[in-house]
C-alpha cells in the first residue's frame, strides 16, 4: 500500500507548496522579466531624453535639426548601453 499524498497545511500559499527547484525557476523568470523591462525603459528613455535636450537647444539656438540628432543619438546610445549591459553576458 502506498501512502496518500501529503496535503499542504491549511492557510499555506501556493509558493509554500513549490519545490526548491520550482522556486529557483520562478526567481529566474522574475529576473529575466526585470531585465526585459530595463531594456524597454532604456530604449524609450534614451531617445526621449536626448530628443528633449535637442528640442531645448533648438529653441535656444534657433535651429531646427538638433531634435533629430538628439533622437538618433539617444537611440544609438541606448542600443549601445543595452548591448554593453545585457548582450555580453
Amino acid at each position: 500500500m502506498t501512502d496518500p499524498p501529503s496535503t499542504p497545511p491549511p492557510g499555506s500559499s501556493p509558493e509554500d507548496r513549490q519545490t526548491p527547484l520550482q522556486k529557483a525557476d520562478a526567481g529566474h523568470q522574475r529576473l529575466e522579466e526585470a531585465r526585459m523591462w530595463n531594456v524597454v525603459s532604456y530604449l524609450i528613455t534614451g531617445p526621449a531624453m536626448f530628443g528633449a535636450i535637442g528640442w531645448g537647444l533648438d529653441r535656444w539656438l534657433g535651429t531646427s535639426w538638433l531634435v533629430a540628432v538628439g533622437i538618433v543619438g539617444g537611440m544609438a546610445l541606448s542600443l549601445y548601453l543595452v548591448w554593453f549591459r545585457y548582450g555580453t553576458q
